[in-house]
């Protein structure tokens, strides 16, 4: 479907000229490099100043500054090596002087019941020294047993705040509890401290904030960073022979006049190979943005086979009317759609942002006409007339949202195990999933019409086909009837993933349910109290619609994806292979005042 073919591309060039033609390649961006050597770790020469860690770590440090002054644009008042050093300094030393005021703080909470007090001399005292005791109300008859001169300091409501004379540290079999650690700075000095902390603090603020300053060009320094640490990776990988190198890798046949272009112009020697059958190369998924939705929830979760097929326009369209199902109710689909408004501008800086805020007005649109089928607006009937005539389903009739639900399951499955057949085509396995699907169609023919003797000779060839045709192999033995009874234990599983789709029915009606008991409970509240009544109304609606709200979205969400990627993915995905990852240089969107 939308996997693009490759081609396998081998390229020959002078040694000398390899750094420059690598880098012209990265600027070109279409090649996934096959290694024909292993990668070796070179240090760099400055290691500290130059890792792309380090730059990431400084540059997000700014990032999350909550002031930002304007922007260096111009890239020659850079001194990168010194700004990083300034900015690693300025976090190292806000971290010591957050630990500090968080120590400071806690110690002068703990010691303001003891109140101010300076540790006498041991001359003072005549050798004997003052014990701490934070002793819990029930405890005290212990300490009044004791026979030892003590004082009472402070009190509330669960501790009593003792101080003990003693020359040593009373045994543990005396006191209650052990003993409260005060040290020897006065509480007024803490309070000195913490309020001098605070102070500097607020100067590597305002240091940090003066750093911010240098976002944008650090921005594109984490970019070339990061580009000139892949170029020495791939350096590693290519085959030197003395004079010539040779650099290898996977290119999306469209692109390969470009590539052809690019050889002609550097001089360099280009060779092109259609993939073998014992080679796995990688996936490379194309779709339009307007389903590139679906597109990014396939890459998140699993990546498919090269020689597979491209489940994304299947995910986008099923998801959505999933999802649409779950909310079930027009005035929830335009809320989110509100949402998915708001943050439009800001979902366009990415193109995964682009792509989920399209799937994101689908799911409203797809939202809001199911919401009209089934004739609920946040809970309530349709508020004109011309609606009301638009609704053809009603949540309340089980028998029939369980069947939709059913039937709904069984397609989606049927669909799955005939793309499978199709992935499988030339092997005999395809037949296993043909006869999957027709024994799933036929069984829900069956129960929807009432099972006749068609429909279960029907059934019976499917699960025929199973047993026979779930091997590749093509000669008959005892190994593949026993391979084919083993596939037929599967005939419970897929059962039961058809009644997964269940979920459907049940969480939309749950969501409706929700909906109309918060409108039942605020009519109620607000004819019951006069007055205050209308306040309590309102806030029963918007607190118990919200909640609904929020409750619905991630319901949609979780179960939507999940019976696309586990239910459907069982009997439509066998292999999983891995993403394409071009030798390119990064773009950069910095981020400016």
């Amino acid at each position: 479907m939308s996997i693009l073919q490759l081609k396998k591309a081998s390229i020959v060039g002078l040694s000398h000229d390899k750094t420059s033609i690598l880098d012209a390649l990265q600027s070109l961006g279409l090649l996934h490099v096959i290694p024909l050597a292993d990668a070796v770790t070179k240090p760099s020469a400055d290691v500290e100043e130059t890792n792309p860690e380090l730059l990431k770590r400084s540059l997000q440090y700014l990032l999350s500054s909550p002031q930002k002054r304007r922007q260096v644009t111009r890239a020659d008042q850079l001194n990168l090596d010194t700004v990083l050093k300034q900015v690693d300094h300025n976090r190292q030393h806000r971290i010591r002087l957050s630990e500090k005021r968080d120590f400071l703080d806690k110690r002068i909470k703990d010691l303001e019941p003891w109140g101010e007090f300076t540790l006498p001399e041991l001359s003072d005292l005549n050798h004997h020294k003052l014990w701490f005791y934070l002793v819990p109300n029930y405890k005290m008859q212990d300490v009044e047993h004791s026979h030892l001169p003590w004082m009472q300091v402070h009190r509330d409501n669960r501790h009593t705040y003792i101080v003990v004379i003693a020359s040593e540290e009373p045994d543990s079999t005396v006191m209650p509890v052990p003993r409260t650690h005060t040290g020897y700075v006065p509480l007024s000095q803490l309070k000195e401290q913490l309020e001098e902390t605070e102070i500097q603090l607020e100067a590597a603020d305002g240091e940090r904030e003066a750093l911010t300053r240098w976002i944008y060009l650090l921005q594109h320094s984490v970019a070339r960073t990061e580009d000139q640490a892949l170029l020495d990776e791939v350096s590693t990988k290519t085959r030197d022979y003395g004079e010539v190198f040779a650099l290898q890798g996977w290119i999306a046949e469209r692109d390969l006049p470009q590539l052809e272009a690019f050889a002609t112009e550097q001089g360099l020697v280009l060779l092109e190979e259609a993939p073998r059958d014992d080679e796995n190369p990688p996936t490379l998924l194309d779709n339009p943005e307007v389903y590139g939705g679906g597109q990014e929830v396939v890459s998140f979760f699993q990546t498919p086979n090269y020689r597979s097929w491209d489940p994304s326009r299947v995910v986008f369209f099923s998801f959505v009317s999933f999802f649409a199902i779950i909310m079930s109710d027009a005035g929830y689909s335009l809320l989110f759609g509100a949402v998915i408004a708001w943050k439009w501008q800001a979902m366009g800086s990415s193109e995964t942002g682009r792509r989920l805020r399209l799937m994101g007005a689908a799911l409203t649109g797809a939202g809001v006409f199911w919401g009209i089928l089934v004739g609920s607006y946040f809970g309530a009937s349709a508020p004109v007339s011309l609606l009301g005539n638009m609704k053809l389903l009603d949540l309340n009739d089980f028998d029939t949202m369980m069947a939709l639900s059913i039937t709904i399951g069984a397609l989606h499955l049927v669909l799955a195990n005939l793309l499978m057949a199709w992935v499988r085509r030339g092997n005999n396995q395809s037949l296993s999933s043909v006869g999957w699907a027709i024994a799933v169609f036929s069984a829900l023919m069956g129960w929807l019409m009432g099972f006749n003797l068609l429909h279960w000779f029907i059934f019976t060839v499917g699960l025929l086909m199973v047993l026979l045709f779930s091997t590749p192999a093509n000669e008959f033995s005892v190994s593949r009837i026993l391979s084919g009874l083993l596939a037929l234990t599967n005939v419970t599983k897929i059962f039961g993933d058809v009644l997964s789709y269940l979920r459907l029915f049940a969480l939309g009606l749950a969501s409706a349910s929700l909906a109309i008991t918060f409108n039942q409970l605020a009519a109620d509240v607000g004819n019951a109290l006069p007055g205050i009544g209308l306040l309590l109304h309102l806030l029963i609606l918007l607190t118990g619609h919200l909640l609904n709200f929020v409750l619905t979205v991630v319901s949609g969400v979780i179960h939507g994806l999940r019976l696309n990627l586990i239910e459907f993915y069982n009997w439509s995905l066998a292999d999983e292979g891995y993403p394409f990852q071009p030798f390119a240089k990064q773009e950069v969107t910095p981020w400016t005042t």
